[in-house]
């Protein structure tokens, strides 16, 4: 799916040297410094001064998004407008997010599920191992920042723009996650059956999160666990009903 018209079309200013619209951080940008929030788990490195503020500057500029979109929408919230309240020019925002909607849709977790998903036992099933993989990242992203997780999950849910662009960060997941699985199982990457599973694994928990906001059960943790096994079960039982 093309993505949606954006906000990009003011960066016709920006430097030529835009990050791409993957989602995957470089080391560089992975949050590491002290007092920096830092998801539980990410590989980490210690960082220059220059690289910290980075991260401080990536972070500053997300947070103030969030907050204008919780106050006035997400639609009703200029790039400009972010820019000023975080006080950066629009061209810095753009270097760190090329659209508006990679505010919302880039993060640091990619890396994070890929390793949980190494780390689980070798002999154990894909499935169970993506859910379990799954589960404790999620786990561990809630923990670090319920609301902005809670909101971010909304925001996709509520906004067609979103959606839109989420389907080429998607396609980085599931590229990690096919590099994780293929060495699990001997099987290539680019294997039609391994690629229906991941892409079917992936669907079931973006409904499983949906299920999670829709019914207000946000920050119950147990309920998340529950709903996601529910809809992985639905695969490992064979997409019967």
């Amino acid at each position: 799916m093309a993505p949606a018209p954006t906000d990009s079309a003011h960066a016709t200013g920006a430097p030529a040297d835009l990050p791409t619209a993957t989602g995957l951080p470089t080391p560089a940008d992975l949050p590491t410094a002290a007092g920096l929030p830092t998801p539980t788990g990410l590989p980490t490195a210690k960082l220059g001064l220059r690289e910290r503020k980075k991260i401080q500057t990536r972070q500053a500029i997300r947070r103030t998004a969030y907050r204008l979109f919780k106050e006035q929408g997400y639609d009703a919230t200029p790039v400009d407008q972010i820019a000023d309240e975080a006080e950066v020019s629009p061209s810095t925002v753009f270097r760190y997010f090329p659209t508006k909607e990679d505010i919302v849709l880039t993060d640091e977790y990619n890396l994070l599920i890929e390793s949980a998903l190494r780390e689980r036992p070798p002999g154990e099933p894909p499935v169970a191992a993506l859910r379990e993989a799954l589960f404790d990242s999620l786990a561990r992203i809630c923990t670090s920042d319920a609301n902005e997780t809670c909101q971010r999950i909304r925001l996709i849910r509520e906004v067609p723009a979103l959606r839109g662009r989420m389907s080429e960060h998607s396609a980085e997941t599931m590229r990690l996650l096919l590099s994780a699985l293929a060495e699990r199982t001997g099987r290539p990457g680019d294997d039609l059956e391994l690629r229906i599973v991941t892409g079917a694994m992936l669907g079931a928990l973006t409904e499983a999160m949906y299920a999670w906001v829709d019914a207000g059960l946000t920050g119950d943790l147990d309920a998340l666990r529950d709903l996601v096994t529910r809809s992985l079960a639905v695969l490992e039982r064979g997409l019967t009903l």
